[in-house]
């Protein structure tokens, strides 16, 4: 594939109105190879050699000898897509269990796909490379085992596996519970692996890591202390990031960020939709212009994967795209399908293989696929909208041109401020470094339940729960001591008091690892009884409710009915010509200030706020064209939770100033608020849709004015607490965004946003830019103080 050949193609479409904006091609990369301080055992190195590996590259070396000297407790690889990584960690645990039969290791995947993935690759690692009689390696014995292993195999992978190959879901709710079932492999267990690390970020990240404690705990109860070995995209913070992801110190991390792999020839293209007025406050949708892009690669039959936002989005381009091909090629219908999470098990595996076969050339996806499935040679992607980081962009673009093939990617931008702030500086895009991943292994809404799954497991001192779950175990514990779950036995000193869980059940089966919400409602087809998808409870309001138009594998179902008692949504297969928006109201409490800080004439805040949400209706939106078709109000019940927030006063003068010049101070507050939203993912790993934020005139907390932006996940997840560190950084990128939107008034670009309770009425783009100066004028003397999680207060409320 000619990448610029292809673009020049592109251009002479005709709907093409110059939106490429910026092309940048990386060349291609000679491999660096590197050698072990040691040789390999001859079986394993037969093994690789029969596998076409005669050198390691350098970042692998340096990985597998940091890992056999088990100098470390932890040794992560941090290098690009396709670099080889998997090797990284699977040769020091064959090379162990060559050494050491009895020795055991623990492979993490976070989706069965890429467990069943890396199965067989492993697999085709352990076939016979020599004679029968003397390949020792072809003896070790692997086995995945997920929610899908049969019951009858279970007891045999517990006794004979040397390699279980699982993902943190069932290791939390099938192996930790039963842990007296896995004392042989637990007594011998060197590694655990954990692959796509970058993915534990977020509450996800900060379940994970309160999992991974429980198993060191009981590793510890039988005498093992396994080495963690992780591989993840690069992201900035890979040392500090899996020290608080396995719980290990971070000086006992080893990193190793010299990608030794080589690369083939990049283009990177910016694609920017053409305004459709004159005034220059809209643009032509992304969905249109990715759905142009993606019909296009595929008539020309090239391989590629086009990544939404959402699963929406992947389903929408999908239909689209097929009405396209019905009615010229017929034949390219059934070589396009989308690809995201909820779908079935069985309908994902059936799509990975018919992408890997090459049966099919297109896929619409959402980041399902970005992680490292094998999934065949791919030449291009598209990406619609900037993914939230740099981490993830990276990651899918390298999901095409794998090894040395050339390689095409083309963001095209949304209408919203982060993506035209990066159109109009690719360099940021482009040159920026990746983002911090960012968990919360404290946060008090995690905590507390992995300790009620911990007691489950066994007994626990004060000390030892302190030494495994931080300083929200006291609290935790109390809480379920006063909830009759748990009961204390006094011991010679504090520490040594006991904890013991009193009851029957089974308390993993409550924990959802993938958010804080409670279980997932199961979306029905009314008409055949079949269910079509599970939906994560913290999203389904905003997915299913009545009249909502839910889309799957690109047909259309309108939800009928949804019963949050029994977890059922009910929907009916419908083909309408139109989709679906839900809208939310918030309210916001500011309960605790932990850190502030005097800026010149205001003061900012860091702290814990309650926050309340409630969608409130439903807006119908013509296919195509997007136009607005009509507003739905509902009646649905409110989501609360404690999160932590940052927030700032607007000084009275300054709200008078802004009248005077004849402007709305509250609707230049508003408009602030929406773009700071929209700007602080660029400088913490996360999406737009993980912050929310609210402007009011007096707050009836401070009885001030006042801008709130608070993390949208219950306890936190460190958002805003980075946007109080970097506050200067902060304003000034927000500022820079409204300045240079070229509306005259304010427009999605800039100040309006999608997630607006109030329709993105009262904004003004000019007061915010007379806001944004005026507190950056008075940053520059300002001393800041540290911020802290505050984490007592909260787990002292909770109790």
């Amino acid at each position: 594939m000619d990448a610029k050949a292809l673009l020049k193609e592109l251009t002479g479409q005709p709907g093409y109105r110059g939106q490429i904006v910026h092309v940048a091609t990386t060349p291609a990369r000679p491999a660096k190879y590197g050698r072990l301080s040691t040789p390999l055992a001859e079986p394993l190195q037969k093994a690789l050699t029969a596998n076409g590996i005669e050198r390691f590259y350098s970042h692998q070396a340096e990985a597998i000898d940091a890992a056999r000297s088990r100098r470390y407790a932890a040794v992560v690889t941090a290098t690009s897509t396709s670099s080889g990584k998997s090797l990284a960690y699977n040769v020091p645990v064959l090379e162990a269990i060559l050494a050491e039969p009895r020795a055991r290791a623990l492979y993490l995947f976070p989706t069965k796909a890429l467990a069943q993935d890396q199965q067989r690759a492993l697999e085709d690692l352990l076939k016979p490379s020599g004679k029968r009689g003397k390949d020792r390696l072809r003896n070790i014995r692997l086995a995945t085992y997920d929610g899908d292993t049969p019951t009858s195999a279970r007891g045999r992978i517990r006794r004979e596996a040397q390699i279980v190959i699982t993902n943190p879901d069932m290791l939390h709710v099938g192996i930790l519970p039963n842990h007296h079932l896995w004392d042989d492999f637990f007594a011998h267990l060197r590694y655990v692996v954990v692959d796509e690390a970058h993915i534990y970020r977020g509450v996800f990240g900060s379940q994970v890591a309160n999992v991974l404690r429980r198993l060191a705990r009981v590793c510890a109860l039988y005498g093992a202390q396994p080495v963690y070995l992780l591989a993840t995209a690069t992201i900035a913070n890979p040392a500090e990031h899996v020290a608080r992801l396995t719980g290990q110190p971070e000086a006992s991390v080893a990193t190793i960020t010299n990608d030794g792999a080589p690369a083939g020839p990049r283009t990177f293209a910016l694609w920017n939709p053409p305004f459709i007025d004159a005034a220059k406050t809209a643009r032509k949708s992304a969905q249109s212009e990715a759905t142009g892009l993606f019909t296009e690669l595929t008539r020309r039959g090239v391989r590629n994967i086009t990544f939404t936002r959402s699963q929406k989005q992947a389903e929408l381009i999908l239909r689209y795209a097929r009405d396209a091909f019905k009615g010229q090629e017929p034949g390219l219908v059934e070589r396009v399908a989308a690809y995201r999470a909820g779908y079935l098990p069985a309908q994902r595996r059936e799509l990975e293989q018919a992408l890997f076969r090459g049966d099919l050339v297109g896929v619409t996806a959402t980041n399902a696929l970005e992680l490292g499935v094998d999934i065949g040679d791919l030449d291009a992607t598209v990406h619609v909208g900037y993914p939230g980081t740099i981490a993830s962009l990276r990651q899918q673009a390298g999901r095409a041109g794998r090894g040395t093939r050339p390689a095409l990617s083309i963001l095209v931008a949304q209408d919203n401020p982060l993506d035209q702030y990066f159109m109009r500086h690719p360099e940021e895009l482009l040159g920026r470094t990746p983002e911090n991943a960012l968990i919360d292994p404290d946060n008090a809404y995690v905590v507390a339940p992995h300790v009620r799954c911990a007691l489950q497991e066994g007994s626990l001192t004060t000390g030892e729960g302190l030494r495994w779950f931080g300083p929200g175990f006291e609290a935790a514990a109390d809480g379920w001591r006063e909830a009759g779950v748990l009961t204390l036995r006094s011991g010679r000193t504090e520490n040594e008091d006991r904890w013991y869980y009193t009851q029957t059940d089974y308390p993993a089966q409550d924990v959802n690892m993938r958010s804080v919400g409670g279980r997932p409602i199961r979306l029905v087809d009314e008409g055949s009884g079949v269910v079509l998808e599970e939906i994560d409870a913290a999203n389904a309001l905003r997915r299913v409710y009545p009249g909502a138009v839910y889309l799957h594998q690109g047909e259309s179902y309108v939800v009928k009915d949804l019963d949050l008692r029994r977890r059922v949504a009910l929907a009916r297969s419908e083909d309408v010509n139109y989709y679906t928006e839900a809208r939310e109201a918030s309210e916001v409490r500011l309960l605790e200030a932990v850190a502030s800080q005097a800026i010149g004439q205001t003061k900012v805040h860091y702290g814990h706020a309650a926050v309340t949400q409630r969608v409130v209706s439903f807006r119908r939106l013509q296919q195509f064209s997007e136009t607005v078709l009509d507003e739905t109000p509902l009646a649905l019940p409110a989501d609360s939770f404690e999160t932590m927030a940052t927030w700032w006063d607007i000084p009275t003068a300054w709200m008078e100033d802004l009248r005077g010049r004849m402007r709305d101070p509250l609707a230049a507050m508003h408009a602030a608020e929406h773009a700071a939203i929209g700007i602080l993912p660029l400088f913490a790993m996360c999406d737009r849709w993980d912050i929310g934020g609210l402007s009011i005139n007096i707050h009836p907390d401070t009885n001030r004015p006042q801008i709130i932006i608070y993390d949208g996940y219950p306890g936190g997840v460190g958002i805003t607490e980075k946007g109080y560190h970097i506050l200067g950084e902060w304003w000034a990128a927000t500022l820079k965004l409204i300045e240079e939107c070229p509306c005259a008034d304010g427009c999605p670009s800039c100040v309006q946003s999608p997630k607006c309770g109030n329709n993105n009425d009262r904004l003004d783009k000019d007061g915010a830019v007379i806001l944004l100066r005026r507190l950056l004028a008075e940053i520059a003397p300002a001393q800041d103080q540290p911020a802290h999680r505050g984490l007592r207060g909260l787990l002292q409320r909770q109790r």
